[in-house]
């Protein structure tokens, strides 16, 4: 349930968490909402099952903790400094667990996604799925609709692209994530896809974000080129206000001056999002590097840093790949990369669910 009431437009918004007593009942959550709406705030709330959470936000001059305190079922008024409210470990103390048909990725456990940039053929996605699937991978990716910085690129088969992604998927029991690019494909692509990625390039596109956060499905949500990690928080945010909180976040490299690498994989990231926000976060060393080379060893680095995963775009020809062909290991580097990968993952006390 969320309560609306628009700010003066020059009013800076504070946050903060109301913590009902414990079995708090619906008419006592009900006039606390009414009370909340009566002075001027907006009002989020999260039930678990002994106990009720309301997240507040209001003008920064209105809003104090004494006045909400005294309201009858309330224990405890707390501050949000941050400025995503739903995302932050202020409001979920715990790891948060998404689960796309019985692998969960989280609080433990590890998402594998591995496949190839763009969805080619059904024979050639096979054979990767095949093989992928067989060294350990749990998820399997594919792009049908490829945002390429060359209008003349290679730009995806679109809805016959996504039936090939499901039907190979189902075909090896892995659930799928592919790419939405605007609004208009959202019910398109949810129709096969088990997971919704957003790109970096859509990262901040708010429209798009608002739409998913409308939809039932989890969402992979990936850092933009020049966003700082409280600006993918944000992006998040604006996911989770519309109504969707499974969202997966993504780390996969900013630009630098360095021109080694395709961009610079920030692996402080991982720790950085994890003091900071209960979601989940995956880190992709394909599109951070872009050099199979450094693949490997940025995998074993996301894990041991304490990631919930490893995004990894594998090829069975990469040089005859349609799209990002040479940043893309070979299936038999995938399988003794996730040799050690399930390693290092016991070692760290992480599972990785088939």
């Amino acid at each position: 349930m969320v309560l609306n009431r628009a700010a003066h437009p020059r009013a800076r918004n504070e946050k903060m968490i109301i913590v009902l007593k414990p079995h708090s009942t619906k008419e006592q959550i009900d006039h606390i909402l009414e009370r909340i709406e009566e002075l001027g705030f907006k009002a989020h709330v999260s039930q678990g099952e002994l106990r009720t959470i309301i997240g507040v936000i209001g003008d920064e001059n209105k809003l104090q903790a004494e006045p909400l305190a005294a309201i009858p079922g309330v224990e405890q008024v707390l501050p949000i400094l941050k400025p995503f409210k739903l995302a932050s470990r202020e409001f979920h103390e715990n790891d948060s667990v998404i689960k796309l048909n019985g692998v969960r990725i989280g609080g433990g456990a590890l998402g594998m996604i591995a496949g190839p940039c763009a969805v080619e053929s059904e024979e050639i996605l096979d054979e990767i799925a095949r093989k992928v699937k067989a060294a350990g991978a749990n998820i399997l990716r594919g792009g049908a609709f490829k945002p390429r910085t060359s209008p003349y690129s290679f730009q995806g088969l679109g809805e016959e692209g996504l039936k090939i992604l499901r039907a190979v998927g189902d075909r090896y029991q892995m659930p799928v994530v592919t790419e939405v690019m605007n609004p208009r494909q959202i019910d398109l692509v949810c129709q096969y896809a088990d997971m919704l990625q957003i790109g970096a390039r859509n990262m901040q596109n708010f429209d798009l974000l608002k739409e998913v956060g409308q939809t039932n499905k989890p969402v992979f949500l990936k850092r933009a080129m020049s966003a700082t990690v409280k600006d993918l928080l944000m992006s998040a945010e604006y996911i989770m206000a519309a109504g969707n909180h499974q969202v997966v976040l993504c780390e996969r490299g900013v630009r630098s001056f360095e021109d080694s690498t395709r961009n610079m994989l920030d692996m402080s990231a991982v720790p950085n999002v994890k003091v900071q926000s209960h979601l989940p976060i995956i880190v992709d060393p394909s599109h951070a590097t872009g050099r199979p080379d450094l693949i490997p060893a940025m995998a074993r680095a996301a894990v041991a840093a304490g990631a919930d995963g490893v995004h990894i775009e594998v090829h069975s020809c990469p040089e005859k790949a349609l799209s990002d062909g040479p940043q893309a290991l070979l299936p038999d580097q995938y399988a003794s990369l996730m040799t050690e990968l399930k390693q290092l993952a016991e070692v760290m006390h992480r599972v990785i669910d088939h």
